[in-house]
Order: structure tokens, then C-alpha cells, then sequence
């Protein structure tokens, strides 16, 4: 399936080979994990492909290890001196030419590589079940331990560690206790007790794919938490069911906006969206897209979509693979309590989870 996508892409745009640094199409590519430093937008190494095979280019300090650690032993790696000349420098090297790249090497086209990961492969849906197990384990594991006297920082600390026992990255790792949960959208953790209940989010990172989801955990919750809560639910399932509708009728991500936005308005929280984003496509990164009024994103299945409706101190989140004849939660362990939530305007329903009460 990526040999195909592949040889299109470089038979409509006349081109020899395609060149992937950013972690994530790295990944998606070769198979391995090309980074040292996680803040470094490209990687140590370039995998590429020429219509035959895939290729990587590194330098000495790395090559022997992604030969022995990361790569398949099918894929030929180009060692360069590391005093000698850049990743880009390397590329040129081995690159047959005209090419692309999905960083900066002169003379090089740019290849947009979000539209050459969607949909999922089968091997890749394999993948983002096991992801999707971990991630949810590691996080319903913590969050039947915290108290209400635990603080934000102290429960975001237990989820790096939950993450990296499960071989996970962790790059999005958000708590929000009772007070701050209902002020900011984004409660990156601070040195606050929880209190009465929590939001905790988070997005898992394995192989180049990413899954995010939410739980909330109510100590002693304010008495609007469940409606506003069942609004998320309401919201999400109805993204979820516009997502498989717009799939089948080749519509865009804007048309999955639009029943978001109407969603709102019917389950009484008109212009709440306009507070948070709403998710939108993921895999080989924690949003390939974004949904906006009228944006263009290619909806697609199978494809991992994780929207996040949030409702002032509530949200509902999971990642969910959407496909012809349905949905599958990828972040589900069966040990967290749900309820089978209707979408708004469309004979569809989903389990999505509510909060725990300890």
C-alpha cells in the first residue's frame, strides 16, 4: 500500500525519489524511530524511496545503531562522516534526482506527507490497536489511583512513568483539577490539588502514531459536570457518525465541522465550540488535520479520528478507527464505565466512556 501511494505520488509529479526526516513519515516509512532529540522537528536520518526500494542516509554516529535497533535488514543505509556534511548534504548525495523532501535540501521539491499517510494500512491499524490498549492502560491504571489531595504535577508525573513502562512516548500530557479543568481548555499541569474531579488527557506516541484520549475522574463533582459531560459525549458521537457520512460521500472535513457545530447548538451549548478546538484526523500524528468551518482535510477510512469536544470543565475524548461499516475504539480497555451516547440527526450510537467515580 505505501509502494503505491508512493509511485503515484512521484509518476503525477515527475519525480525519481521521495525523502522523509520528520520523525513521524520516518516512521511511517521505514519503520524504525530516527530521533535523538524530541524538540528537533527532523530526525538524524532520511529514509528514501525510488520506485524499488527504500534507503536511509545517516551519518556515522547513527548508522550502526538504526541498522542493528531500528531497520529492517532489506533497507540499505548510506553512512556519512558526521564532521563532513549535513543530513540534507547526505540526501543530495544519494538522492536520484528530481526529488522531494519533507525538510529543507536544496533543490528539492517539498512533498506534503499528511496526504500520503491516509487512509491507515491494515499493518498500520494492527499497530494503533496495540498503541491504542497501552495508552488507555497506562492512563485508566493512574487515574484509579489519584486522590483528590494529589496534585496536577504529581498525577502528570505517574502518567510519564505509566507511559514509559509501556514503551510510550508522551507528548501531550495534560491534568486539570476541579478548578482549573473549568477555566482553561488546555490545563497543562501545575503544583494545584485536584480537588473535587479531574480531566486528564494525554496522547501516547509508538512507531510514528499517535492516539489521544480523555478520562475523568469525580471525587465529588459540582452538580453541572454530568450534563455538560453527556453534552461532550452527544458532540463526539455525532462527529464520529458525520466523519463515516462524509467518508461515503466524498465531502471534506468541513462538512463533519458544520454537523459539530450543529451538534452544539442542539444539546444546548451553542458557540461552545468556538472555545477549543475539535480534533479531527489522527495517526501518524496527533492531528493530521485539524477540522475548521469550510476546511478542505481529506475524510477517509479506515482512519483514526480523535475529536475532543469540551464543554466548559468537561471533554470527551477518544481515538476511534472509523471504517465503512462502523467504529472501533482504539482507546478502550473494557475497564472504565461507558454508555452507548446517539448522535444528533443520525440513527447512529457509540460507546463512549464516562466519568469514573471512585
Amino acid at each position: 500500500m505505501r509502494e503505491e501511494r508512493l509511485d503515484a505520488y512521484l509518476a503525477e509529479n515527475d519525480l525519481e525519489s521521495v525523502w522523509f526526516a520528520q520523525p513521524n513519515s520516518f516512521a511511517w516509512l521505514a519503520g524504525g524511530d530516527n530521533v535523538v532529540d524530541r524538540s528537533a522537528p527532523v530526525g538524524v536520518a532520511a529514509a528514501g524511496y525510488d520506485g524499488e526500494s527504500v534507503t536511509v542516509v545517516t551519518d556515522n554516529i547513527e548508522a550502526p545503531r538504526l541498522a542493528a535497533e531500528e531497520l529492517d535488514d532489506d533497507v540499505t543505509v548510506h553512512e556519512t562522516e558526521w564532521y563532513d556534511s549535513s543530513l540534507a548534504d547526505g540526501v543530495r548525495t544519494h538522492a536520484t534526482e528530481p526529488a522531494a523532501a519533507d525538510f529543507d535540501v536544496p533543490g528539492f521539491e517539498t512533498v506534503d506527507t499528511s496526504s500520503l499517510r491516509q487512509p491507515l494500512t491494515e499493518a498500520d491499524i494492527e499497530q494503533y490497536r496495540e498503541l491504542g490498549q497501552k495508552a488507555a492502560a497506562a492512563l485508566e491504571a493512574v487515574c484509579k489511583e489519584i486522590e483528590p489531595e494529589d496534585t496536577e504535577h504529581e498525577v502528570a508525573s505517574a502518567l510519564r512513568v505509566a507511559m514509559s513502562a509501556r514503551d510510550l512516548e508522551a507528548p501531550v500530557v495534560l491534568v486539570g483539577g476541579a478548578e482549573r479543568a473549568q477555566t482553561y481548555r488546555h490545563y497543562t499541569p501545575k503544583r494545584e490539588e485536584l480537588g473535587a474531579y479531574a480531566l486528564v488527557s494525554i496522547t501516547a506516541e509508538s512507531g510514528g502514531l499517535h492516539a489521544s484520549l480523555t478520562r475523568t475522574v469525580a471525587f465529588d463533582p459540582p452538580e453541572w459536570l454530568e450534563e455538560r459531560h453527556d453534552a461532550a459525549m452527544t458532540v463526539e458521537a455525532t462527529a464520529l457518525a458525520a466523519t463515516q457520512e462524509a467518508a461515503a460521500n466524498g465531502d471534506a472535513a468541513g462538512a463533519v465541522f458544520d454537523a459539530v457545530r450543529d451538534a452544539y447548538e442542539a444539546v444546548g451549548h451553542e458557540g461552545e465550540w468556538k472555545r477549543h478546538h475539535q480534533g479531527g484526523a489522527a495517526g501518524f500524528a496527533g492531528r493530521e488535520w485539524i477540522a475548521t468551518p469550510g476546511h478542505d482535510g481529506p475524510v477517509t477510512t479506515p482512519m483514526g479520528y480523535a475529536w475532543n469536544p469540551t464543554v466548559q470543565g468537561a471533554k470527551s475524548e477518544d481515538t476511534v478507527l472509523v471504517t465503512e461499516d462502523g467504529f472501533e475504539v482504539l482507546t478502550r480497555t473494557g475497564r472504565w464505565p461507558t454508555e452507548v451516547v446517539a448522535a444528533v440527526d443520525r440513527d447512529v450510537t457509540v460507546d463512549r466512556h464516562r466519568p469514573l467515580s471512585p
